[in-house]
């Protein structure tokens, strides 16, 4: 793989990491009582969540200049794997049988798409 490829994809994963973050804090935002309906939408912290979703949809979009179309959805697939891992820090959520499974899966996607096999 070349370098361009590789930075172009480094692009890709930070747009995917950048959106796990903002879903975070938007549940965050979400869990937390509100004064009215116009406070639950627009507060800091929703606002700026948006706001990191529109520079993760621009990196990712950038990152199409530089990788193959195939790769895209591989490296997107990581997305699952950040937002577990915020799930189980952050919120304190239980790992179960099938989402352990899951995640397995979703990393042998990636491997094997990785080999070429």
């Amino acid at each position: 793989m070349s370098s361009t490829v590789l930075t172009f994809a480094a692009l890709n994963l930070l747009g995917v990491f950048i959106s796990a973050v903002s879903q975070v804090m938007l549940k965050k935002s979400a869990s937390r009582e509100h004064e009215s309906v116009a406070r639950e939408y627009l507060n800091p912290l929703v606002i700026f969540a948006y706001i990191l979703f529109v520079g993760a949809t621009l990196l990712s979009v950038l990152s199409y200049r530089g990788i193959p179309l195939s790769m895209g959805p591989i490296l997107d697939a990581t997305g699952y794997l950040w937002v577990t891992l915020f799930g189980v820090t952050v919120f304190h959520e239980r790992m179960n049988g099938k989402r352990l499974v899951a995640l397995a899966l979703i990393i042998l996607g990636i491997v094997v798409y990785a080999l070429g096999a």
